[in-house]
């Protein structure tokens, strides 16, 4: 799909975009539903500068600020959440970089996860070469997930410490390593229709496998604390465009899903969504493990009408 073509897509009413979407699902992916969910195995004083980042060393929050958790303490993570019914599990840190030491500690800790767990292990640790994604391969993961965040265009309007080309290359290194990519981002960041279009084609052209698409919650003490939330019918128009360009790739509601959809939330599934993160975010919670399952039995159930 080129972008005049996605463009047409936004001119379609509501409700004849949701069920477009819908079908293309239906006929890509079936009933597949992803639950994940992730750890914030080391949080805050990030050298980065994402204007809507809480861990941003840059911004004052109030976020919890602690250095990588130990391997025991992701085992344990690794387990509950294969317990609370997720079927892929996320060791998330702060920072774009990490240290000799704390890559060794993580890849012992997927391997024992891998081992123990059965669990299926992703990761998202800021910006790595192709021989440190290598080494987390060789030792069980599965996914990588590194958001390119919004279009090429808007990304240096909210990052300035990095660049768009590095989060691609990222990727790229990934996937030369053998690893499957969870790559998206966030929307409600003061980018435009054609920015989201952009952000939905360039990933549709580096091929990743599964796109997570978080909706800003402005967080008090970031740069981005004053921005006005977006509307829940544009989330769920935003959705259904991914869905219908991205076609057989899991396409993931991830944080913003209950505040700023709240009683919308099952539209997001209706429009093409068949993922979503369970158990919270890095920095907030989200809802009880068990409202979610029965949540999503309740989506399967719909689908099936």
């Amino acid at each position: 799909m080129d972008r005049l073509s996605a463009k047409a897509l936004l001119e379609l009413p509501l409700t004849e975009l949701i069920s477009k979407a819908d079908r293309v699902r239906r006929e890509s992916m079936g009933d597949t539903f992803d639950l994940c969910n992730i750890m914030n195995a080391k949080s805050g004083l990030c050298r980065e500068d994402c204007k809507f980042c809480a861990q941003a060393s840059c911004h004052d929050t109030g976020v919890s600020i602690y250095p990588l958790k130990s391997k025991r303490e992701m085992v344990d993570a690794a387990r509950s959440a294969k317990a609370m019914g997720a079927c892929k599990f996320g060791i998330v840190t702060s920072g774009n970089a990490l240290t000799r030491e704390d890559l060794r500690t993580i890849a012992e800790a997927v391997q024992k996860i891998k081992d123990d767990i059965g669990i299926y292990v992703c990761a998202s640790l800021g910006e790595l070469d192709e021989q440190d994604l290598t080494l987390l391969k060789r030792s069980g993961l599965s996914r990588y997930h590194h958001n390119i965040e919004t279009s090429t265009n808007h990304f240096k309007k909210i990052v300035t410490t990095h660049s768009f080309r590095d989060r691609v290359n990222t990727i790229k290194a990934a996937k030369n390593a053998g690893l499957q990519v969870c790559s998206g981002g966030i929307i409600g960041i003061g980018e435009t229709w054609d920015d989201r279009i952009d952000m939905a084609l360039t990933l549709k052209e580096l091929d990743v496998d599964s796109v997570p698409i978080n909706v800003l919650v402005p967080v008090k003490g970031t740069a981005l604390q004053g921005m006005k939330a977006i509307s829940s019918s544009d989330v769920i128009r935003t959705i259904a465009l991914f869905r219908i360009i991205m076609k057989d790739k899991v396409v993931k509601v991830a944080a913003g899903r209950e505040t700023i959809l709240k009683d919308f939330q099952a539209m997001a599934f209706m429009a093409g969504a068949n993922g979503m993160l369970i158990g919270g975010y890095l920095t907030t919670a989200g809802r009880p493990p068990e409202d979610d399952r029965i949540f999503v039995e309740e989506i399967k159930r719909a689908w099936m009408k």
